[in-house]
């Protein structure tokens, strides 16, 4: 395994194209404490596809993301977050009246990180239409990333399918099972959720989620047997981050389990983005299920030692160093 950057064989500007969320993360610079007791906080970039597109980027991919934010300083705060960290904006739309998301977090660590959404409205990113995601764009991406997120709401959904529909379910079209109780209001939103989920994996050769994703999408929360359920549904490879236990990550001819590195954890919300964007990296460079595993779980694991998400995200120098040391010390 060598993290290299080799050509695109498709030929694509962009080798990496995320769709869906993006914001702005509000995060406690003191931990332990609730937010009534927190003085201060940082500003980052946020949005777990728009992670995913930095973590790419940061990886040395062609990156761009498809979104839209809102007609505030906010938004112009994530363009040029975008572009400060390599990622194309060319297909970043603004909403016009619309506010840019915000979200809080709290720090417990090791493992309690409760998140408060502020989406007022019709949130941007789940305005989408399918014309801002132009055929060619989501056809010739070597890794086209989307969220079970982005088909909570039209017109978003409606964008999602049309993307897919021209993509045809080619290699690495991955459905990332991102569930937000918050993003699906209403009755039974693990139900609505769970049909839209299935839906999706229709058009999905990977699928990616935690435990509780996988019980929300197939009604499995058994890593070995969720890893199945996903793979009936078709999809080439099924990926289940299993949080402290690590990963396991199965095809119909291989299951692998790869065991989480040990790290002082600050804040764990964006480690799988950062195992997310690590895993276009090593789908794109071909390696084997087991390296992939290996890199995208020390990628995540070095995410959850740093305070912010997107600005977290790890170089493969990095990596590779974490990963060196930890096998110098099992």
């Amino acid at each position: 395994m060598a993290p290299t950057v080799p050509p695109d064989p498709t030929g694509s500007a962009h080798e990496v194209v995320c769709l869906g969320r993006s914001g702005v993360d509000i995060y406690p610079l003191q931990g332990g404490v609730g937010l009534d007791l927190v003085r201060t906080f940082g500003k980052f970039l946020g949005g777990s596809p728009t992670n995913v597109a930095v973590a790419a980027a940061r990886l040395g991919r062609r990156t761009a993301l498809v979104t839209r934010v809102g007609e505030d300083p906010f938004g112009d705060f994530v363009r040029a977050q975008l572009i400060g960290f390599g990622v194309d904006d060319s297909y970043v739309r603004t909403a016009p009246g619309a506010q840019t998301p915000v979200t809080f977090c709290e720090l417990f660590p090791p493992d309690q990180f409760p998140l408060y959404f502020y989406r007022p409205g019709d949130p941007p990113d789940l305005t989408i239409t399918a014309d801002e995601i132009p055929a060619d764009l989501a056809r010739g991406a070597g890794v086209l990333w989307a969220t079970l997120s982005g088909l909570s709401a039209e017109p978003s959904r409606t964008a999602h399918l049309a993307a897919w529909a021209a993509r045809g379910r080619r290699r690495h079209t991955v459905l990332d099972l991102d569930y937000r109780a918050d993003f699906w209001p209403g009755h039974a939103p693990e139900t609505r959720a769970g049909e839209q989920a299935r839906a999706g994996l229709e058009h999905a050769s990977i699928a990616v989620g935690n435990l509780a994703e996988c019980r929300v999408a197939v009604g499995e929360d058994d890593p070995a047997r969720a890893a199945r359920a996903l793979l009936d549904h078709g999809v080439e490879v099924a990926v289940v981050k299993c949080g402290p236990a690590g990963v396991l990550a199965a095809t119909c001819e291989e299951v692998v389990s790869v065991p989480a590195l040990d790290v002082r954890v600050v804040n764990g919300l964006g480690a799988g983005d950062g195992f997310g964007g690590a895993l276009c990296h090593g789908l794109l460079s071909g390696w084997s299920l087991p390296d992939m595993l290996r890199f995208a779980g020390a990628a995540g694991a070095l995410v959850a030692t740093r305070l912010e998400c997107a600005a977290a995200m790890p170089t493969a120098a990095q990596v590779e160093a974490l990963l060196a040391a930890a096998a110098s010390h099992p």
